[in-house]
């Protein structure tokens, strides 16, 4: 079964991963694939470095994952790479067994003002063709319901972001805050392609607000407010984090999203809380 497939099914979890780059990052990525496996997610998003930084380690990640219950999908970016390149990569990951791909054009580190080269690919839709020219039969793209930091206007942001899904299997949205958003943005491109939100448990207030820089998603001021009160309290922060993604993620299922796509950082705890306050609960548990 593929990404698209367990998708049209309904209601489901599912999580985003990035490949371990130290040995102190490996065993949180175990322990973390350990815990939630137990949810039975629909698939297992894993992330692509930019400009092809964790390439190895992301093949290596998806290829050791394709096969088991934790249906991996595999990040690829099109920025700083060639058509060429780009062929070989798709090959290798199809020879591995994987089926599924999440077609991106690809940003820089959080750390760096530099914008990546551009490769032979200028945009995430001619990587969906190339993947499917090359065999994928599940290709899905990352969406911005709140407006890509880079586009020239929201009016032509929209226009794009249509395309894009119209060519696309599904798509996963950036992390966001409030479950309006969602359901605007999927109104305003008017597509039938399934839209799963991304939702991110606060943890960290400073880790948030990066993050939030780069991607262009807004913060509730309200929810701004809440956390830098007790920003030096991390459990206060990660209560509140918790209470906000679980009643987000209500919000969103009520108003007919198609599931929920976690962003874990490579760490367990706050998405299982969520999600057993939602009802999903860990296979064997008795719940």
């Amino acid at each position: 079964m593929t990404v698209a497939e367990r998708i049209a099914r309904g209601p489901f979890v599912s999580f985003e991963l990035w490949p371990p780059r130290s040995a102190e990052s490996a065993a949180a990525l175990e322990e973390a694939l350990s815990e939630l496996s137990a949810l039975r997610p629909a698939f297992v998003a894993i992330t692509y470095g930019a400009g092809g930084s964790t390439r190895e380690r992301t093949h290596e990640l998806v290829a050791r994952l394709a096969g088991t219950e934790l249906l991996p999908l595999a990040h690829l970016t099109c920025a700083a790479h060639g058509r060429a390149e780009l062929v070989a990569l798709l090959e290798r990951y199809l020879a591995a067994g994987v089926r599924d791909l999440l077609a991106l054009h690809g940003d820089p580190p959080l750390s760096s003002d530099v914008a990546l080269p551009e490769g032979d690919l200028r945009y995430a839709v001619e990587l969906v063709r190339l993947a499917r020219s090359a065999g994928f039969p599940s290709v899905g793209v990352a969406v911005h319901p709140e407006g890509h930091p880079a586009a020239p206007s929201r009016e032509a942001d929209l226009r794009r972001q249509a395309a894009k899904l119209r060519e696309a299997d599904f798509g996963l949205t950036q992390f966001l805050h409030r479950a309006e958003d969602h359901a605007a943005f999927v109104e305003a491109v008017g597509t039938d392609t399934p839209v799963v939100p991304g939702v991110m448990p606060i943890t960290n207030v400073r880790q948030l607000e990066r993050m939030a820089a780069m991607s262009g998603t807004d913060v509730p001021l309200e929810l701004a407010a809440r956390l830098h009160a007790v920003a030096s309290r991390p459990d206060e922060v990660r209560r509140i984090g918790v209470e906000h993604a679980t009643e987000l993620c209500l919000a969103l299922l009520d108003a007919g999203a198609p599931g929920l796509h976690f962003y874990t950082m490579n760490r367990a705890a706050a998405t299982l809380e969520v999600c057993a306050n939602l009802g999903f609960e860990p296979v064997g548990s008795g719940g």
